[in-house]
């Protein structure tokens, strides 16, 4: 039987520190004793002082105790739950080096693990709104006696347990202050404890929040429910199994979102995925559609199309577009989303893209091509798109590190160009980071 390796003690008094750099989830990186730290609350070139949290035989990882020499690009956070949320670990720095620190991760991501580089750096796309912004979300929910309150919000930092939070500055204000609010809803409740989440979903004016419920509710907190929504005006959906339970308590929500520089409308369902940051996302799919350049001779291709944000908008300009999705609910929508606007040359198929396939789409010619994967990334599907003659490719990614690996793939073994990359700051204040990347085929 091994011998079980015994955990390292932490050190009790607080060590100082100079930080080099930030890492990929924002926490500031410092060598110390010669190995490699990542300090939560600290800021490249700062010298602080920090508390261990946890020594591993390759890092250690620690917390700022003291900011002894301040960055001059460190800002006063604008929530007071920051460091102990987990929502957020970017407030501390000012926003232009939050976009500067995220394209660098972008960069690095393409040297490393791509070994590519974009031939033109995009200038970022930028929020008008750097608060607030956050229109789609799940939230955490305890019922904590202890505290006598029922907990909702994001989780603790490093943490799976309910940060004690009265609001959060990232949400939309219509939800993001109403955390108390629901604290009290759920607290009043028979049965307090069998309600562990909440989904929100907002289009612009209307806000839906889905209840997971592990058990039947009775008349009475229907009732509570339903007194609450009509009172602080929202719509409230139950969920008592699997996404497919999702049903609304009275009325179903009418939920919609407009692209005006295509002059489109898209419907969703409040489980349905769509994008978290309204402007954004208008900003992305005009950027989308100006790189891709379809024209009214060419055929294109979405794949991981969802409900149409990027296929409608490309058929306005395209003489054909054709989307695939895996989800065939997702699918329904983005056809009845092109019949409601009147868009005739847009065709959908259901296909999961990260089986082999077989498709009979998969045997046409396209022009261009439009990528919008999950974290996972597109690795199934780059070696279809050569043979079926695809020029041009648009890859809009959520994680820098499965877009670089793809990249690499597509320049290096499949005769693309990588024309031009950046970041879009979808998330304010976190470390998530989302990109955008032009691929061409053929030689300069």
């Amino acid at each position: 039987m091994g011998r079980r390796r015994r955990r390292q003690r932490l050190p009790q008094e607080p060590v100082e520190a100079s930080i080099d750099s930030l890492s990929h989830d924002g926490r500031g990186v410092a060598r110390v004793d010669e190995k490699v730290t990542f300090i939560h609350g600290a800021l490249p070139g700062e010298r602080v002082r920090f508390r261990y949290t946890a020594r591993r035989r390759s890092r250690d990882e620690g917390e700022v105790v003291e900011v002894l020499e301040p960055s001059p690009r460190r800002v006063e956070p604008g929530c007071e739950h920051f460091g102990l949320c987990g929502g957020c670990s970017l407030q501390h720095l000012e926003a232009q080096a939050q976009i500067e620190y995220k394209q660098q991760i972008l960069l690095d991501a393409f040297t490393h693990l791509g070994k590519v580089e974009p031939e033109e750096v995009l200038p970022p796309l930028l929020n008008e709104r750097p608060w607030g912004y956050r229109r789609k979300a799940r939230l955490g929910v305890k019922n904590v006696p202890k505290k006598g309150r029922v907990l909702v919000g994001f989780r603790e930092r490093g943490s799976n347990l309910i940060a004690t939070l009265e609001h959060c500055e990232v949400l939309h204000p219509k939800i993001g202050h109403a955390l108390m609010d629901l604290s009290d809803l759920i607290g009043g409740l028979s049965r307090p404890g069998r309600i562990p989440q909440i989904e929100v979903a907002m289009d612009d004016e209307r806000c839906v929040l889905i209840f997971r419920n592990l058990d039947p509710l009775g008349a009475e907190d229907e009732k509570r429910l339903r007194d609450f929504a009509r009172e602080k005006d929202f719509i409230i959906y139950l969920q008592p199994g699997g996404p497919e339970t999702v049903t609304p308590l009275d009325e179903p929500a009418d939920l919609r979102y407009r692209l005006p520089g295509f002059d489109l409308e898209l419907r969703f369902e409040p489980g349905d995925f769509t994008q978290v940051n309204s402007d954004i996302n208008r900003q992305m799919v005009a950027r989308a559609v100006e790189m891709l350049d379809p024209r009214q001779d060419e055929r294109v291709l979405d794949l991981f199309c969802g409900i149409g944000n990027f296929t409608l908008p490309l058929a306005t300009r395209a003489g054909e577009v054709v989307g695939v999705e895996g989800a065939a609910e997702l699918v329904a929508r983005a056809r009845e989303n092109a019949r409601r606007n009147g868009l005739e040359n847009v065709r959908f198929h259901v296909a999961n893209l990260y089986e082999e396939l077989q498709e009979p789409w998969l045997k046409e010619r396209f022009h261009k091509v439009l990528l919008d994967p999950p974290r996972s990334g597109a690795q199934e599907v780059l070696g279809h798109l050569p043979r079926m003659g695809v020029e041009r490719i648009l890859y809009v990614s959520c994680y820098p590190g499965t877009l670089a690996r793809d990249a690499g793939e597509l320049v290096h073994r499949h005769g693309y160009r990588l024309l031009s990359a950046g970041v879009m700051d979808m998330f304010p204040h976190t470390a998530h980071v989302e990109s955008i990347a032009l691929f061409e085929k053929g030689g300069k």
